[in-house]
């Protein structure tokens, strides 16, 4: 065995300050202890609050659900030092599927010492029907937790409470202030509370979503944007055997605008359009005085769904049938949630704080699936938004495969307290 005073005396000093730097770095990987700690005994009281969330039945059109629970969350937020109320909305985006009444959303406020203002966001609908609770009940089974909806987006609602919880216990305040805003219309394109999203957000440092991690706890920085397209021929009725002529042909009128806009998208740049639905006709022997069409539309770029609609309408304008009127009506159901450097930035030091507990933070810039109010949040903001901060889990949207991992909960919650620790303290800039 070998020490230090056998090596020549000028290798010495470069080995014990080999030595201090190694120790320093071990010291600085190492997990905050207090912070890690006490992500570790909230992992129970965490659970006994996802518990009761998915006994709250509260689909997106279950008002009398989403009311019930929306006053749980807003209870837990006032007993942690919020100013918390549940919001009922009047600013509803009119949306192809809207349901006459739209939930509500909890918003609550925390006021710190510092300056930056910092933003949580989860959803509390689900897309389950009333009554389907008593077949999957809140259960654990093994280092699985299933219930309704526990995994889009319930865990994501408890992780916010606990994570609050956590701050709260450190007696920590150095943000400027802590929002958490969490709405029941999510599953329905968000008609009620897309542009309190967008508003909130606007001047936020950094917006952090709640939505699932997947199946590896991947955070996203961009999502892909759903739109629609309804198209409508308005024509004129007539014996389709005895005077045709007199008649317009809202069918054929249609087939010739589904055949000119079938080449519109762009795969290249992850712009798509596809006619997936169409109605024409009541009889057959009657000319067709009305055809409609559907179509799915997906793009990576908030500008994108502008060139399309823009393009779509300008087709509209070449007819083959005289007399058929042609309009069309685009919805963007939600934008596309494009990375930022900003965004990098931050979920970078996510993985930074990831190693800390000897595991790894995978992060995706590509958009995957299905949009999320994540994007709402990023369209006037110039501050970072991190999607997938929940909990590991599959099956969501599904009877009786829906589940969170447990053994997730600890390493989110020091995830999401750290980040705002950090974010609020100027270690992470």
């Amino acid at each position: 065995m070998h020490t230090t005073t056998s090596l020549p005396s000028f290798v010495r000093p470069l080995v014990v300050s080999l030595a201090l730097a190694l120790l320093a770095g071990m010291a600085q990987s190492a997990p905050v202890a207090d912070v890690h700690a006490l992500a570790q005994k909230q992992q129970q009281p965490l659970l006994d609050t996802l518990r009761d969330l998915v006994h709250i039945e509260s689909g997106s059109k279950d008002i009398e659900g989403l009311n019930q629970i929306a006053e749980r969350i807003a209870s837990q937020l006032k007993q942690l030092g919020g100013t918390a109320e549940v919001l009922q909305t009047s600013d509803i985006y009119k949306l192809d599927d809207t349901p006459e009444k739209v939930g509500p959303a909890v918003q609550a406020v925390f006021k710190g010492t510092g300056s930056k203002k910092i933003m949580l966001i989860a959803h509390m609908d689900t897309v389950y029907l009333k009554g389907m609770l008593k077949d999957q009940p809140f259960r654990i089974d093994g280092d699985k937790a299933y219930g309704l909806g526990i995994a889009d987006d319930k865990q994501g609602v408890a992780l916010i409470l606990h994570t609050v919880a956590m701050l709260q216990q450190l007696k920590f305040k150095d943000y400027g202030t802590l929002t958490v805003l969490i709405n029941g219309d999510e599953e329905i394109s968000s008609p009620g509370w897309r542009s309190t999203i967008t508003r909130v957000a606007a001047d936020q440092d950094a917006v952090f979503s709640f939505e699932g991690g997947g199946t590896d706890g991947t955070l996203r920085l961009a999502t892909s944007g759903i739109g629609s397209a309804y198209l409508t021929v308005q024509g004129k009725s007539s014996h389709a055997g005895a005077k045709p002529e007199d008649g317009v042909n809202a069918l054929y009128e249609l087939s010739h605008q589904l055949v000119q806009m079938k080449d519109l998208s762009k795969p290249d740049q992850g712009l798509k359009l596809n006619w997936t639905v169409s109605k024409a006709g009541t009889n057959r022997n009657v000319i067709p005085a009305e055809a409609t069409a559907q179509a799915d539309a997906r793009a990576l770029k908030v500008a994108d769904f502008d060139g399309l609609e823009k393009t779509l309408q300008e087709k509209i304008k070449t007819t083959v049938v005289p007399g058929a009127k042609v309009s069309l009506k685009f919805e963007v159901r939600r934008p596309p949630l494009e990375a930022t450097d900003a965004s990098r930035r931050i979920a970078g030091y996510g993985k930074t704080i990831y190693q800390e507990l000897g595991m790894s933070l995978n992060v995706v810039e590509k958009a995957t699936g299905g949009g999320t109010d994540a994007a709402f949040a990023a369209l006037k903001t110039k501050g970072a938004v991190v999607e997938g901060m929940g909990l590991s889990g599959y099956g969501a949207h599904s009877n009786d495969a829906e589940y969170v991992q447990i053994n997730t909960i600890v390493p989110r919650l020091y995830l999401a307290t750290r980040m705002i620790m950090d974010l609020s303290t100027g270690k992470l800039k």
